[in-house]
C-alpha cells in the first residue's frame, strides 16, 4: 500500500478547515498544515489534527507556498486540497482502494474536481487536476495565481473525486491584485497566466481590457488548447457585454479552429440563435451539442449538463415555439430523464398538459 502526505495552505480557513481534514484524514498517512498569516483560529484548529503546522510567509504567489508545503512531505505520494474541500464517503473509500491497488508504476494520478453543482447537489462543473504525485519525481508548481503542475510521467486517470464546498466568498479582488502586481514588476506572463489574467478581467467587467487580452492570447497560438477553446468561449462573453454580438459569435465559431466542437461551445451558439427567435439555427447547434461525446479527460473545463440536459431542453424551447409541440413535449421528457427534479421540466409537463393536452409524450416522435 503507498503512503500519502496530505499537503494545504491555508490562510483564515476556520469554518471550513476540521470538515476538511476530518473527510481527508482516513487517507492521509500523514498531514502537513502550511499557514500563510491567519489571523483567526485556523493553526489551533490544524493542530487538532497534526503537528506538522508551519508558516509561511505570504509572498502573492501560490505556486510558492505549494512548493513549500510539498517540500515537507515525507511519504511517497503527494496530495494537496484546498480548505474548501471535501472528499465525499464514496470517494474516500474509493482513495482508500486506490492506495491498496495503485499500479507501482505511477507517477501522477488524475483526480476529478467538482466545483459547480445543481440544486440536487449532481456536479454541473467539473475537470481533471493533478491530485495525487510521487514525492521527489521532480514535480513543481508553477503560476503565481491559478497554480499547477504540467502532468508528465506515467499518468491514471481516476474517477474519484475532490468536492469543492465553499461556505462564503473569498476576496473576488485577490487574483487581479496579484496579476497586476506582476505586469507592473514587469514580469513576463506565460500563456496559461495571460489567460487566467484575461479571466479575471472579464470577471470585473473590464471587457475591452479582458477582450484585448484574449485576443492576443489567442493570436499568438502559444496557449494549451483547452485554454485556447475557453478563451474563445471567454471572449464571446467580452463582446456580448460590449454589445457585439456578431463578433461574440464569430469568436465561439473560432473554437472549431483548434479541436472538434465541444457541446458547451455549441450550446453557446444555439443560444445564441435562440435569443434572437432563429429557431432553425439554434436547433441545429443544440441537437450537435446533444451528439457530442464527453471527454472527462481532456483536461477541459466540463460541463455535463451540456451534453443531454441543456440541449434537450432549449430544443423542447424552440420547437414549441415553432408550433411543433409533440416534438417538443418529447425533449423535455428527455431532458426530465437527466434531471426527474428539475424545475423547468415540471413546469414545461404542467405547460403541455394544461394548454397543449399533452402528456408522457415519447421520444420517437421527435421531429424537428
Amino acid at each position: 500500500m503507498i503512503t500519502v502526505s496530505l499537503c494545504m495552505i491555508v490562510k483564515n480557513e476556520e469554518d471550513v478547515l476540521a470538515r476538511c481534514l476530518e473527510s481527508a484524514k482516513p487517507v492521509a498517512d500523514e498531514i502537513i498544515i502550511v499557514d500563510t498569516g491567519s489571523t483567526d483560529r485556523t493553526r489551533e484548529i490544524a493542530r487538532e489534527f497534526t503537528d506538522n503546522v508551519c508558516e509561511f510567509p505570504w509572498i502573492d504567489d501560490f505556486a510558492a507556498a505549494r512548493n513549500f508545503s510539498f517540500s515537507k512531505a515525507t511519504m511517497e505520494y503527494c496530495m494537496w486540497l484546498d480548505a474548501d474541500d471535501i472528499l465525499l464517503p464514496a470517494d474516500r473509500d474509493a482513495f482508500l482502494t486506490l492506495k491498496e491497488t495503485l499500479p507501482p508504476q505511477t507517477d501522477l494520478v488524475m483526480m476529478k474536481y467538482h466545483t459547480g453543482f445543481d440544486q440536487a447537489g449532481k456536479p454541473t462543473f467539473s475537470y481533471y487536476r493533478e491530485r495525487l504525485l510521487r514525492n521527489h519525481a521532480g514535480y513543481r508548481w508553477e503560476g503565481a495565481v491559478h497554480e499547477v503542475i504540467p502532468p508528465s510521467g506515467n499518468l491514471l486517470y481516476s474517477d474519484i473525486a475532490v468536492t469543492h464546498r465553499k461556505t462564503r466568498p473569498s476576496d473576488p479582488d485577490r487574483n487581479l491584485r496579484i496579476f497586476e502586481k506582476l505586469v507592473k514588476d514587469g514580469v513576463s506572463l506565460d500563456p496559461r497566466q495571460q489567460f487566467y489574467f484575461a479571466r479575471e478581467l472579464l470577471y470585473h467587467e473590464r471587457y475591452e481590457e479582458a477582450a484585448a487580452r484574449l485576443t492576443r492570447f489567442l493570436d499568438e497560438g502559444l496557449g494549451w488548447v483547452e485554454n485556447q477553446i475557453e478563451g474563445c468561449k471567454q471572449l464571446s462573453l467580452c463582446y456580448y457585454a460590449l454589445g457585439q454580438p456578431d463578433a461574440a459569435l464569430q469568436a465561439l465559431l473560432r473554437s472549431f479552429a483548434y479541436d472538434e466542437p465541444r457541446a458547451e461551445l455549441c450550446c453557446d451558439i444555439g443560444k445564441h440563435f435562440l435569443d434572437r427567435e432563429r429557431y432553425q439555427p439554434a436547433i441545429f447547434w443544440y441537437t450537435l451539442a446533444a451528439s457530442r461525446t464527453r471527454n472527462d479527460t481532456s483536461g477541459g473545463f466540463v460541463q455535463p449538463d451540456c451534453y443531454d440536459y441543456i440541449p434537450y431542453l432549449q430544443l423542447c424551447v424552440c420547437l414549441d415555439r415553432m408550433g411543433n409541440y409533440q416534438a417538443a413535449c418529447a425533449y423535455n421528457e428527455k431532458a426530465a430523464a437527466c434531471k426527474p427534479d428539475s424545475a423547468a421540466c415540471l413546469a414545461n409537463r404542467r405547460y403541455f398538459a394544461e394548454t397543449r393536452h399533452l402528456s408522457g409524450c415519447d421520444a420517437a416522435s421527435i421531429q424537428a
